[in-house]
């Protein structure tokens, strides 16, 4: 019983390590980027929070080399809040993933791309009660700052910013 045992735990545990790359592909490297110690300030636009907000806190490789995980606290028309993100590639879908969890129980997976100095981060949920697809788009203006924009559209139509701001290196 207790080999079993021990050869149940091992392909549970060791099994899906050994279906990972070696290392980490050109794509992943492209994360690099968000790596070190940020600061955020930035507007949320009409809805429901409408006003200024900032954060900060650190975004770094996660064990293996493959996620870049950041923490980040701030405060906003709502109050303090803190962040957990977590950037990746996906080889398969030859997409980034972003997923992302918030202190005021907001819960975000999107799919993204990478295109020159951009990029795009695209998800679907309800917005003030009807179905709409979110955009976060973040420019690198430079190795240490990016202008970040978040709009949505409903069914298709225009876009609606919500949410504009510039995260910048500190560290």
């Amino acid at each position: 019983m207790k080999r079993l045992l021990v050869i149940v735990v091992f392909l549970a545990f060791a099994m899906p390590c050994l279906a990972q790359p070696a290392t980490p592909g050109p794509e992943v490297q492209k994360l690099a980027y968000f790596l070190g110690m940020w600061k955020a300030e930035g507007e949320l636009i009409g809805g429901p929070s409408a006003g200024k907000f900032s954060g900060e806190g650190p975004c770094e490789w996660f064990v293996g080399g493959f996620h870049v995980v950041c923490r980040r606290e701030g405060t906003g028309p709502e109050g303090k809040h803190t962040d957990l993100q977590v950037f990746a590639y996906d080889a398969e879908a030859k997409a980034y993933t972003f997923y992302g969890i918030t202190s005021r129980g907001i819960t975000l997976f999107a799919k993204g791309s990478l295109t020159g100095d951009t990029w795009t981060w695209l998800w679907e949920e309800k917005g003030w009660g009807k179905p709409a697809t979110f955009r976060i788009t973040q420019v690198q203006l430079s190795p240490t700052s990016y202008a970040i924009k978040v709009d949505y559209s409903v069914a298709g139509g225009p876009w609606t910013v919500i949410e504009e701001g510039k995260a910048t290196k500190v560290k």
